[in-house]
C-alpha cells in the first residue's frame, strides 16, 4: 500500500524510465516563474527616443494638426515639405510622453511612411520614415501588426543593403521589433528572408551601437517557444552566437547568452543543437563571470540543458560546471541561489555518477543551507533537489544527505501551504524510510525528533487526497503501534552509529 504513491510519484523525475514530460512541464513551471520575477532580461520591443536629441519633441507642437501634417508627408513633389513633414512625424513618435501612435496611424501615415521606404533617392526620408515605422511597431502587438500589414517588411528588408549605415541600421531596428512581437511575425519575417543579411552585419568594422542592435534581433529570432524558431534558423543562428558569445561589451554577452538560454527552453532537440554548436565550454565560465547579468543569463541556460537527458547534462558537468556552485549557493541576491538550487534539482535526477558528482563537489551542505534558511522559492527547489536525490541516489549516496542534517529542514516544510512541496517532502521522506532497510527506526526516530512525524499525521486530514494517502501510508508503514513498543526501541544514544547533523559530512557514522 506504502509504494502507490511511490509508483505515481516516479514519473515526475527525468531519470531512465520516468516520463521525461512530465519533468519538462515542472521546468516550464519554474522558467515562467523566474521570467515573471526578472528584470534584466532583454526588452522584446524597443522605442527608439534620441537622448542627445530628448527635447526634439518640444519643437513639434503638441496641438499640431495631424491630418495637415499626413498631407504634407505625402508630398513627393515637393521633397522638403515631404521631409519636414515626416520628421515631425518621427519627432511626435520618438516623445517618451505619450506619443499619438493611434492618432497618426488613424489620420493616415503608415502607406505613406511605407512608401517612403523605397525612395532610395533620398536615405535621409528612408532613415526618417524608418525611424518612425520603429517607434510605431514598439507600440501594441495591434499597433506593430498594423505596421507588418502596410507592406513595411519586404521594404525594410530592402534597407537591409543600403550603402547608408544610419537606414541600415534603423531597419534593424525596426525588424526587430515586428519580430518581437511573437512568434507569428518572427515566423513571417524569417520566411521573408531577413536571416542571412541580419547575420551578414556580425563583422569586425560594424560600430558597436550597430552591434548591440543586430544582437537584439537575434534574441528576438530566439525568444519564443509556442512554437521555437525553424530549425534551418536555429542552425544559421548558432554559430553567429558561437562568435558574440566571446565579445568584450558587456550589453553583446548578456543578449548572446540570454538568446541561448531561450533556445536551450525549447527542448531536447535545441539542446542538442546547441552542445553539438560547441558553445558549452564558452557558456560554463560565466557562472562566475563579474557581472551578476551575465552570471543570471548563463545560470539559466545551463540549467535549461541539465533539464535534457543525462547525456546532455553530463555535457555540461564535464566542463566542470559545479566547481562554480559553491559560490552561486552562497550568492548574495537570492534569485541566483533559487536558480543555482533549480539546476542541482535537475542534476540530482539524473543518474548515480551525476548524483555523486554533486556530492563530490561538496554541494550537500550548500544545499540543505538553501533548505533552512532560504527564501520559500529557494526552499522550494532545494525540496526537489533532496526528493530527487532520494530516488536517483543510492542507499550510501542518501546517507551522505542524511548525515548533511537534511531531515529538520525538510520535515518544517510540511508545515508550508503549498501542495506540490508538501507532496515532493513527503516522497522524499518515504524514499529515505525505504532505503533505511534495517536502520529504517534510526531515520524515524530523527524524523519524530525534529517533530515531523506530527506534522504527516496532521497531514492526514488534508482535503488533497494524494497527500493524506502518501501521510496515511507514511504512518502506517513506520509509525504505527510506535507507542506500545517505545520501551523496545533503543535510546538514541544505544543506536550504534553517531549522527551529527551539524557535522555535514558524507563520511559520519551514519549508514543505511
Amino acid at each position: 500500500m506504502a509504494t502507490d504513491p511511490m509508483k505515481n510519484r516516479m514519473h515526475v523525475f527525468k531519470n531512465t524510465g520516468k516520463d521525461v514530460d512530465e519533468m519538462r512541464r515542472r521546468r516550464n513551471e519554474v522558467t515562467v516563474e523566474l521570467r515573471k520575477n526578472k528584470r534584466e532580461e532583454t526588452l522584446q520591443k524597443r522605442r527608439n527616443v534620441p537622448i542627445s536629441d530628448s527635447t526634439d519633441e518640444d519643437e513639434v507642437e503638441r496641438t499640431t494638426n495631424l491630418h495637415e501634417l499626413v498631407i504634407n508627408a505625402a508630398k513627393a513633389d515637393n521633397p522638403e515639405i515631404q521631409l519636414a513633414a515626416v520628421q515631425q512625424c518621427r519627432k511626435l513618435l520618438s516623445s517618451d510622453k505619450n506619443p499619438p501612435i493611434d492618432e497618426l496611424i488613424a489620420a493616415g501615415i503608415l502607406p505613406i511612411l511605407v512608401q517612403c521606404l523605397s525612395r532610395a533617392d533620398n536615405p535621409t526620408l528612408q532613415f526618417e520614415a524608418a525611424w518612425a515605422l520603429t517607434n510605431i511597431a514598439s507600440g501594441t502587438s495591434a499597433q506593430t501588426n498594423k505596421v507588418v500589414h502596410a507592406g513595411a517588411v519586404p521594404l525594410f528588408l530592402q534597407l537591409l543593403m543600403s550603402p547608408h549605415e544610419n537606414v541600415c541600421e534603423q531597419a534593424v531596428w525596426a525588424l526587430g521589433n515586428i519580430i518581437g512581437d511573437g512568434p507569428m511575425l518572427r515566423d513571417l519575417v524569417v520566411e521573408l528572408g531577413v536571416v542571412k543579411p541580419l547575420l551578414s552585419f556580425i563583422k569586425p568594422n560594424i560600430p558597436i551601437t550597430f552591434l548591440r542592435n543586430v544582437t537584439w534581433v537575434i534574441v528576438n529570432l530566439c525568444r519564443s517557444k509556442d512554437p521555437p524558431p525553424p530549425v534551418k534558423t536555429i542552425q544559421e543562428i548558432l554559430p553567429a552566437l558561437n562568435v558574440l558569445i566571446t565579445h568584450s561589451d558587456m550589453n553583446i554577452l548578456v543578449d548572446t547568452v540570454w538568446a541561448i538560454s531561450y533556445l536551450t527552453d525549447g527542448g531536447n532537440e535545441q539542446i542538442q543543437m546547441v552542445i553539438e554548436s560547441g558553445i558549452v565550454p564558452k557558456l560554463i565560465p560565466l557562472l562566475s563571470h563579474k557581472e551578476m547579468k551575465a552570471q543570471t543569463a548563463a545560470l539559466r541556460a545551463v540549467g535549461n540543458i541539465v533539464t535534457g537527458t543525462d547525456e546532455q547534462t553530463q555535457v555540461v558537468l564535464n566542463c566542470d560546471a559545479l566547481s562554480h556552485f559553491p559560490a552561486l549557493l552562497s550568492h548574495s541576491k537570492e534569485k541566483i541561489c533559487k536558480e543555482a538550487v533549480w539546476f542541482l534539482s535537475n542534476v540530482t535526477a539524473g543518474n548515480k555518477q551525476q548524483v555523486q558528482a554533486v556530492i563530490d563537489a561538496g554541494l550537500l551542505p550548500k544545499i540543505v543551507e538553501n533548505l533552512s534558511k532560504g527564501e520559500f522559492q529557494t526552499q522550494k527547489e532545494a525540496a526537489w533537489a533532496v526528493s530527487n536525490l532520494s530516488i536517483s541516489g543510492t542507499k550510501e549516496q542518501v546517507a551522505a544527505l542524511i548525515n548533511c542534517g537534511v531531515i529538520p529542514p525538510f520535515c518544517n516544510l510540511l508545515s508550508c501551504k503549498d501542495t506540490q512541496v508538501i507532496s515532493v517532502v513527503l516522497d522524499g521522506l518515504s524514499n529515505m524510510l525505504k532505503m533505511a532497510g534495517e536502520n529504517v527506526e534510526q531515520v524515524a526516530n530523527m524524523i519524530e525528533e525534529c517533530g515531523g512525524i506530527d506534522k504527516i499525521e496532521e497531514l492526514q486530514g488534508h482535503e488533497k487526497m494524494e497527500i493524506y494517502k502518501m501521510a496515511y501510508d507514511i504512518v502506517e508503514q513506520y509509525f504505527a503501534g510506535e507507542e506500545e513498543d517505545a520501551s523496545l526501541a533503543p535510546a538514541a544514544a544505544d543506536a550504534g552509529f553517531q549522527f551529527d547533523p551539524a557535522a555535514g559530512a558524507p563520511n559520519a557514522a551514519f549508514r543505511f
